[in-house]
């Protein structure tokens, strides 16, 4: 079964860090682009960050720019998304998803979701 597992989510307060983690189980990362995205109660869906291993592309949304990071460990066959400087309003349940680009606006496989709580 090919599927995508989250893991790294937490309660953390603002200001603080946490570094979520994106393995595919029965495919390679890099066999799509591997975007995170994230919904908060009430909220629509929101994309966060994607990474696109053909050429190495990073995107992030605006309010994310210089406090997250996204990256990889081709060893691990895992992406990482690496949240600091985290606010009150980046509370949400975070997933990640597997992409034909990261341009695309629909996914072919997603994760079960890792909840994140910034607390003040």
């Amino acid at each position: 079964e090919l599927q995508l597992v989250e893991s790294g989510g937490g309660l953390v307060q603002a200001g603080g860090s946490l570094r979520l983690s994106c393995t595919p189980s029965g495919f390679s990362f890099d066999d799509y682009a591997i975007g995170w995205f994230r919904q908060a109660p009430g909220k629509e869906q929101e994309g966060v960050s994607c990474f696109s291993s053909t050429d190495g592309s990073k995107y992030y949304r605006d309010s994310v720019k210089g406090r997250f990071t996204i990256s990889s460990d081709n060893a691990k066959n895992t992406v990482y998304l690496q949240m600091n400087s985290l606010k009150l309003e980046d509370t949400a349940v975070y997933y990640c998803a597997a992409k034909p680009s990261c341009g695309s606006n629909y996914y072919l496989y997603r994760g079960q979701g890792t909840q994140v709580t910034v607390s003040s």
